[in-house]
């Protein structure tokens, strides 16, 4: 079990936004024994902090861009780690990611897609303010997994709308659609129809795994 000092202190340095602060932490974690999957699911609690912060009005901006280089940082120090302990030997599914249109956060997508990838998957990943269009033509190319991430209650709905035109081009039963976000819940994926709902990009990577 990971040391509960050491989730603290990287949810801390998440927060406290520094950039030398959080490698010093990712750093301290990982000498302490924390899984890399562990010190992600550390890190992205706090940056959901720092979101919730920003919103509001306690950070600005520029903290919240200096926590996501933090965690990019983090991640490309993790990465050769995660993919060593990935399934790769596993047949290749593919998947398309991306945060929906309208909504510019991206940090929780790209984690999981890095994940995703190190498990062994073909992962298409759209970035940010995709239309949804652009899900729609990498499900009809062969991706079997559509995963939109959505981290503002405005932008909860375009998920949904996704799913209607999935159903309306006759793919919505060729695809397995994942959805997360910060405001999106479990009773929130039930009711839309998703398949998979995950709190953290490890969660949701377990899951598509399972299927």
């Amino acid at each position: 079990m990971a040391n509960e000092n050491e989730k603290k202190a990287l949810h801390d340095a998440m927060v406290a936004y520094k950039v030398p602060g959080i490698q010093a932490a990712v750093e301290a974690a990982r000498k302490a024994g924390m899984t890399p999957n562990e010190i992600i699911d550390a890190l992205g609690d706090g940056m959901t902090e720092v979101g919730v912060l920003f919103e509001r009005g306690k950070l600005f901006l520029p903290h919240v861009l200096s926590a996501a280089a933090g965690m990019k940082g983090a991640l490309e120090v993790l990465e050769p780690e995660m993919c060593a302990a990935g399934d790769v030997s596993a047949k290749k599914e593919s998947a398309v990611m991306g945060t929906v249109e309208g909504d510019v956060h991206d940090i929780g997508k790209s984690i999981c897609s890095t994940m995703l990838q190190c498990a062994g998957f073909d992962v298409h990943d759209l970035g940010r303010d995709v239309p949804n269009a652009q899900f729609i033509e990498k499900v009809k190319a062969g991706c079997k997994f559509c995963g939109m991430s959505a981290l503002m209650t405005t932008t909860m709905v375009v998920q949904k709308d996704v799913i209607e035109l999935l159903k309306k081009e006759g793919l919505r039963d060729k695809v397995v659609v994942m959805v997360g976000g910060a405001p999106v819940t479990q009773a929130y994926a039930d009711k839309i129809g998703a398949d998979i709902f995950g709190e953290t990009a490890s969660e949701t990577t377990r899951k598509v795994k399972e299927f």
